[in-house]
Order: C-alpha cells, then structure tokens, then sequence
C-alpha cells in the first residue's frame, strides 16, 4: 500500500507531501501520530515546499544580476545609509502604497546591492519583480520594436509589483529611449512601484533625459511619492568587501 501512495504521490507531483511522507515511514515516526496530525503534517510540508519552489521561480523570473540580502548590508555611519529608513523598506509596504526608490552614488558604494536586497526582499513576501539594467533594457525594446514584440515587452514590465532600473543615466537618452522610458514610467504611476539606481544625482536626471517637456513629466511621477537614498563614501570593492 505504501509504495502504491508513494507511487501516486509522485505522479501527482506533491513531492513536498511525498519527502514528509518517505521521512515519517523511515523514521518511524508515522506510527506515533494519529490520523489527523500525520494530515495535518503532510499538508503543511506540501505548503512549505510549494511556497519555496514559487519564491525559486520569482527570483528566476526576475532575473536578479547579483545575489543579496538585507542581512549583509554595511551600514557604516559614513555611507549615508539609514538603517531604520532600509528596514522600513525591506518591509516592503512602499510596494502595496505604490512608492518608488531612488538610490544614487558614486560607482561601487553598494546602489545595485541595496536594490537587489530589496528587491529579492519583495519576492520572498510574495510580490512579483523585474530587475532590468537599464541600457540593456532600451537595446532590447528597441530590437523587439523591429519584430512587433515591444508592446508584450512593455506589458510584462506594467504588471510587476516592483521593477528595478538599474545604472540609469550611464548615457543620455535618445529620443526613442525617452519615448520608451515615459511609456513605461506612465504605465506604472500609482499601479506599481519602481527603484533607480544611478551614479547621477536625481538634480541632474533632466540633462540624461534631454528634452525638457518629457524630463517634467518623468520627474513628476517618479519623485513625488519616492524614497531617496544617496550613498557616499569611498567604492566598497575597494575596501575589499563584497558588493556591487
């Protein structure tokens, strides 16, 4: 009977009941449960390794560029990183009022970690998100508005609880990466949250975008709700610690 349930567990891929249920049977622990807690036990599992494999899927899908964790933050007094203001947010309640991030600094003083922390936050508690750098981005819209693809491209971006634009304003816009730019930043004003991360102070995002009309009417929906960090101090790859 039991290589029979064993059998049928497999092919229908409870596999986080089946585990529960290999281990209680070789541990002997299913004789010392009653009939309700060895359900109870076996449902339970089967919740904790679904809800695993989706947090793996959501990390996948993001497509994070680095590896990192609130725990492993520096918060030195000197880089100008408020601890209380970084653990509000890897509450991640800014994501469901709908705010957005804006974290500058110079190379190296740990902008992508910080974002990457929060964002790989926001997919443990469930939330969907898209780490995107941000001139890769335009090079791939710009390909997909060759074959017909940039509007799902687009789309996919508008549906994310959270996005992560990564080294914004490494060089100026051109016009078709303003018009994308907008697009997207206007699909997601008070639907979803957006984080930026650059090496350009937020004063000086006008001159990277160029044209003043759309600069204005980026700036507006990007700043009026948002968080701003500016990381200071020396590069962090420097100092020999692991960061990006």
């Amino acid at each position: 009977m039991n290589e029979q349930t064993v059998a049928r567990m497999k092919e229908m891929k409870v596999y986080g009941m089946l585990r529960a249920f290999q281990t209680s049977l070789e541990s002997g622990r299913a004789n010392d449960l009653t009939t309700d807690e060895m359900i109870a036990h076996l449902v339970d599992e089967e919740w904790d390794d679904r809800h695993n494999r989706k947090i793996a899927r959501s990390m996948t899908n993001a497509r994070f560029r680095y590896k990192a964790s609130i725990e492993q933050m520096f918060f030195d007094a000197d880089r100008g990183m408020d601890k209380n203001l970084v653990m509000r947010l890897a509450e991640c309640t800014f994501i469901d009022k709908k705010e957005n991030m804006l974290v500058t600094g110079s190379a190296g003083v740990g902008k992508s970690y910080l974002a990457s922390a929060i964002g790989q936050q926001a997919c443990t508690l469930g939330y969907r998100v898209m780490y995107l750098n941000v001139c890769k981005l335009f090079s791939k819209l710009k390909m997909a508005k060759a074959d017909g693809s940039c509007i799902n491209e687009i789309a996919k971006i508008e549906r994310q609880h959270l996005v992560i634009l990564d080294d914004f304003g490494i060089q100026p816009l051109d016009a078709q990466s303003r018009s994308m730019l907008m697009e997207i930043i206007e699909d997601r004003h008070e639907k979803g949250s957006t984080i930026i991360t650059s090496q350009v102070p937020v004063a000086k995002w006008h001159e990277v975008i160029s044209e003043q009309t759309i600069a204005d009417a980026i700036m507006d929906r990007l700043i009026h709700n948002a968080h701003r960090i500016e990381l200071k101090g020396e590069s962090l790859r420097k100092k020999g610690r692991i960061v990006n």
